[in-house]
C-alpha cells in the first residue's frame, strides 16, 4: 500500500482545494485543536488495559468518503495516521495521503520534535467539528 507522505503546505493547499481531512485522533485531542474543516473519527479508543482499535472505524469512513477519492489523514505526530491507512486500505480506499509531521510535530531521531500543524502557524479551530465530529459522523452508521 502506498501512503503519500505530505507537508503541511501541500495539505493545506489540497484543504483550500476542497479535499477532505480525516483527524483520526481522539475525541478530546480533536477538540483541543484540528485543521479548520477536519472530520474527526478516530482510530483508537482507550481501553481498560490498552488503546484498541476502533470497531466503527472503517464502517464511518466508507459511509462519508468515497473509496476513489483523495483522502488525507492526519494525527498528533504522524503515526496513526499511517495505521489508519492500512485499515482503510484493506477496506478499499485506493488513494490515501498523510499529514507526515502530523498536527503537533513529530520527533526526530534525537527526540526533538519538529513542528507540526500548529506550530507551523496553519489555520486551526477548536471544538467538536459540529456536523464533522465523530459523534455526528457516528449517528449515521448502523
Amino acid at each position: 500500500m502506498d501512503v503519500e507522505d505530505l507537508d503541511a503546505d501541500q495539505v493545506e493547499a489540497l484543504l483550500a482545494a476542497g479535499r477532505p481531512y480525516l483527524d483520526v485522533r481522539s475525541e478530546p485531542e480533536f477538540v483541543l485543536g484540528h485543521p479548520v474543516g477536519a472530520y474527526n473519527v478516530p482510530l483508537l479508543f482507550a481501553g481498560s488495559i490498552r488503546f484498541e482499535l476502533n470497531p466503527r472505524f472503517a464502517a464511518v469512513v466508507l459511509e462519508h468518503f468515497h473509496k476513489e477519492e483523495l483522502l488525507i489523514l492526519g494525527c498528533r505526530s504522524g503515526n496513526r495516521s499511517l495505521e489508519a491507512a492500512e485499515v482503510l486500505a484493506r477496506a478499499g480506499f485506493q488513494r490515501l495521503a498523510h499529514l507526515a509531521v502530523g498536527f503537533d510535530g513529530r520527533r526526530d531521531a534525537f527526540g526533538r520534535r519538529a513542528p507540526g500543524w500548529a506550530r507551523l502557524g496553519k489555520p486551526v479551530e477548536v471544538g467538536d467539528g459540529g456536523p464533522r465530529s465523530y459523534q455526528a459522523l457516528a449517528a449515521s452508521v448502523r
